[in-house]
């Protein structure tokens, strides 16, 4: 019995001082404007010249499908009145397809954009994030949060944290 209440005594002891100890471990926060790094990174310039680049090849390529369109409808136009029904229809049915595949290429388009985007940035995003990550570890913050406007809505005693995460990546700027 007296071995029993020196355990539960011993336990007691244990759980206060770990409430204590949790009590002197205050909650330590720190923002970053995470676009903001994002566009500081080297390489990252060289990202946006290739996005600028697939998207003028998907531009150029529905521009190329309009006019084909804008030149099959002129010359439906003008000789619409001198032909019969049957070529009408067949021509008619021509345009219909035609702007059904525009309409799919500007979807289709919209999609492969964001994924390049997504592809592009990816690998950028990763590298933020472990730098934040090692930052906040050896700086002892409990939180890091996104300063984006909106996203943090009240913050009294956060630290911004952009600089040790550009030292981390090496960017001077």
């Amino acid at each position: 019995m007296k071995n029993l209440v020196k355990i539960f005594a011993v336990l007691a002891l244990v759980f206060c001082m770990s409430a204590i100890a949790q009590a002197q471990n205050p909650v330590k926060i720190g923002h970053v404007e995470f676009n903001t790094l994002l566009q500081a990174m080297p390489g990252i310039d060289s990202v946006k010249i290739k996005l600028q680049v697939y998207q003028k090849t998907l531009t150029d390529q529905l521009d190329a499908m309009k006019s084909e369109f804008e030149n099959k409808y002129m010359d439906y136009q003008s000789q619409s009145a001198t032909m019969s029904d049957l070529i009408k229809q067949t021509k008619e049915k021509e345009l219909q397809d035609l702007q059904a595949r525009i309409d799919a290429f500007q979807q289709k388009a919209q999609t492969d954009m964001q994924a390049k985007q997504q592809e592009l940035v990816q690998p950028f995003i990763d590298k933020a994030k472990a730098a934040v990550k090692e930052v906040a570890k050896e700086n002892k913050y409990t939180y890091i949060l996104n300063a984006i406007e909106d996203v943090v809505l009240y913050s009294e005693t956060g630290d911004d944290i952009m600089p040790l995460v550009k030292k981390k990546l090496g960017i001077t700027n």
